[in-house]
């Protein structure tokens, strides 16, 4: 290890080795692709950069110089595709290692990279490429997204070049009766791929598209550094959209510097070990966890390019690979908790860390009782990285998030910008004059949202949390998911917490349904565990459960069971969407007599 890190960032610690200083600095022609792999792969060519692997059994280890070959094979094929600095591009590639190239080789061309879920809509991508005039779109075979692609296509006059990338399997090979993976005639999948000679081997055709494996395979790997800047557009993303069209949130390279906080002092990665984030590339957590921040610190990564999450697959990889360090969200830890986690070798794993929800206190006990291992959670946004943290050497307190990284300035705000007192529920914000490293260059194209998060000096999160006497911080919700009943306000993820502790309830969403009386009154809507049917002495067991461990004036009034919470195309629970519905429809079942 080289400690490239150390060129981008001062730092600091107290003599308990916690973390107080963190200034990142960033050369005005960084480029990640370029200063970061490129330069790995030149000076420790052999070091592991990504082990990727698939159900189907196909496998590759692809070293640094693995990586800077096959990116710069890459840009030359986008460079003759016509794509160049300032142009965005559409990358929907689920995990596919073609993922990474792309991602490298559109960095080295100055253009901008916006990843997307495979699970897109009509309306969906046709908003997102009309939205963002992108020039070219870089998708998978798999699935029917390129069937979405090609029905909206006409409408979007940006829309130059059409890419289609065949992964060759993914977990969607049909199978037999047997179970067997049964490979469609004449095709390759599976292990028959596996090696370098498998790798972009898999070719595909589609009219009006050109073949990435194919063009990639014959493209020259002599590739001259480009002149880029730091400072120009890189990645965006699109927001997760719980309400309202998602807004393009606009990031440049010192977003990439930026996630070393994440994965050096939270992620904790493991220089030698091999660090493990479950996330689909189309969401923010997949850069998070599996390239910037995890290759500055020049650490291998894992991915698994899986279809549908299985808890016990999941299990199965960190003993086969050897993962040192794990990173998902609670609720893939949650669903990990259905199967017997103590069946399997979890012996390498040496730290392990969440985020993308709040965890609940439920979770992180039976984490710590079946591996011995704390779980760190963290909090950060499209638009950011990590900002509030349990990092290395802290003692996390369950059900917080933890303290504000040392990275940024944050305060707890009320609606008129003054500070919250201790204890009192108000907005997170971040200080951004000077703008900071990682927080998001704008909402592009769209001035008006920009000003509504940043301004005076904040940039305002949306979402609300109190702060303890020890200065750690523990989420209440968004500020659209706030509920005021009665005069006070409630947050929907203790009274979660507290119900997801009942046996009965695998999943809850909490929101507040209009009341003439109290304003909003306290709705939880239910998925059952298995067993269990809803009826209205379940209702009252539910109701009694959330008084006695909650303030009583927190407990759901109205509990609605249902088969399946409705979520955006990143996974997130939307509340909004269940909040609309009960506006023109109230649930129908009643407080039992004695819970008033």
């Amino acid at each position: 290890m080289r400690n490239i890190n150390l060129r981008y960032v001062d730092e600091a610690y107290d003599e308990n080795g916690l973390l107080t200083k963190f200034d990142i600095t960033m050369p005005d022609d960084f480029n990640f692709a370029y200063d970061v792999v490129d330069d790995i792969a030149i000076n420790d060519p052999e070091r592991t950069a990504m082990v990727w692997c698939n159900p189907e059994g196909e496998e590759h280890v692809f070293t640094f110089a693995d990586m800077k070959t096959w990116s710069d094979k890459t840009a030359n094929f986008l460079a003759d595709c016509g794509i160049g600095r300032g142009d965005f591009v559409m990358v929907i590639l689920r995990r596919h290692y073609q993922f990474w190239f792309t991602m490298l080789a559109l960095e080295k061309l100055g253009a901008v990279a916006v990843p997307a879920t495979f699970m897109l809509k009509e309306h969906d991508l046709t908003y997102r490429l009309n939205g963002a005039d992108i020039k070219a779109i870089i998708a998978t075979s798999a699935g029917d997204i390129a069937d979405t692609i090609d029905a909206v296509v006409e409408e979007c006059p940006s829309v130059e070049t059409l890419i289609l990338v065949n992964p060759a399997g993914a977990g969607l090979t049909p199978r037999d009766g047997n179970g067997n993976w049964v490979a469609p005639a004449g095709e390759l999948v599976g292990e028959a791929l596996s090696g370098p000679a498998g790798i972009c081997a898999a070719p595909v055709a589609r009219e009006g598209w050109r073949d990435f494996n194919s063009e990639v395979l014959a493209a020259s790997a002599d590739f001259t550094r480009r002149e880029t800047a730091g400072a120009d557009p890189m990645l965006m993303y699109f927001s997760s959209g719980t309400s309202g069209n998602p807004k393009m949130v606009l990031h440049d390279s010192g977003y990439a510097l930026a996630h070393l906080i994440t994965a050096k002092h939270w992620h904790n990665v493991n220089p030698e070990g091999l660090h493990f984030t479950i996330a689909d590339t189309g969401w923010g957590k997949a850069v998070w966890g599996k390239f910037f921040g995890q290759w500055l610190m020049e650490a291998a990564v894992l991915t698994y390019d899986f279809d549908r999450y299985d808890p016990a697959e999941i299990l199965s990889l960190v003993g086969r690979y050897g993962v040192t360090t794990l990173c998902c969200p609670p609720t893939m830890y949650r669903l990990m908790t259905e199967v017997d986690v103590d069946a399997f070798d979890l012996s390498s794993l040496e730290y392990c860390t969440t985020a993308g929800e709040a965890l609940n206190p439920d979770l992180f006990d039976f984490w710590r009782e079946h591996t011995g291992l704390t779980i760190y959670e963290g909090f950060g946004q499209t638009e950011t990285p990590l900002t509030v943290g349990n990092l290395t050497n802290s003692t996390p307190r369950p059900g917080s998030m933890g303290k504000p990284v040392p990275m940024y300035v944050m305060k707890v705000l009320r609606e008129d910008g003054t500070e919250c007192d201790t204890g009192e529920t108000g907005e997170i914000c971040i200080a951004i004059d000077p703008h900071p490293a990682g927080i998001m260059m704008e909402y592009y194209r769209n001035p008006e949202k920009t000003a509504e998060a940043m301004h005076d000096g904040w940039y305002h999160t949306g979402d609300t949390a109190w702060r303890d006497e020890e200065g750690n911080y523990w989420y209440v919700g968004r500020n659209d998911d706030v509920i005021k009943s009665s005069g006070y306000r409630i947050g929907p993820f203790e009274i979660e917490s507290v119900m997801l502790e009942h046996d009965a309830v695998r999943e809850v969403a909490v929101t507040g349904v209009p009341d003439p009386v109290r304003g909003f009154a306290v709705k939880a809507t239910v998925v059952l565990a298995d067993g269990w049917q809803g009826s209205d002495e379940l209702t009252a067991e539910l109701q009694k459960w959330v008084k006695r461990q909650t303030a009583p004036y927190k407990y759901p009034r109205i509990i609605e069971y249902v088969d399946e919470l409705p979520r955006t195309v990143n996974g997130k629970i939307r509340r909004a969407a269940i909040r609309e519905q009960d506006k023109t429809h109230h649930a129908s079942q009643k407080t039992p007599e004695g819970l008033i």
